[in-house]
């Protein structure tokens, strides 16, 4: 298969092998007027099988979605057919509006236009609380 190489846009490696379809969605992928191209399960040396999700466009993306999903993603930031910059992620301390609160008595769940804010609290992990209630929210 031949994707062709983008002049001015993203690269999003290294994705574990079923998850470019939830970073597309959270990320909204879909409202972008350009060209956004997913690889599924393509071959990797270190990884056996992962996704790639190719953006034809300068855009900003949301660092912390990607690094709460899979904090092994690297993102690689091209500028005229070059490699300009190689993000290498972790996961984010916080989180802003990516994940809601599972709690019914939790004020996001009934206050609307509240923050949905969780807190790193385990990295190892992966676990992440809810700054209102402290309701665990398990990373993927």
């Amino acid at each position: 298969m031949n994707i062709d190489s983008i002049k001015n846009g993203i690269v999003i490696d290294h994705i574990a092998s079923g998850n470019s379809m939830e970073i597309y969605e959270l990320l909204k992928l879909e409202e972008l007027d350009c060209s956004v191209a997913i690889i599924k399960n393509a071959q990797s040396r270190k990884m056996g099988k992962k996704d790639i999700i190719k953006i034809d466009a300068d855009v900003d993306i949301n660092f912390d979605v990607l690094g709460y999903i899979d904090p092994n993603i690297t993102v690689n930031i091209i500028k005229d057919g070059v490699l300009v910059e190689k993000r290498h992620l972790s996961l984010p301390k916080e989180l802003v509006n990516v994940i809601v609160c599972k709690n019914p008595r939790c004020i996001t769940s009934v206050e609307q236009g509240i923050k949905h804010i969780f807190k790193l609290s385990e990295t190892e992990n992966g676990v992440y609380r809810c700054a209102y209630c402290e309701t665990k929210a398990k990373n993927q």
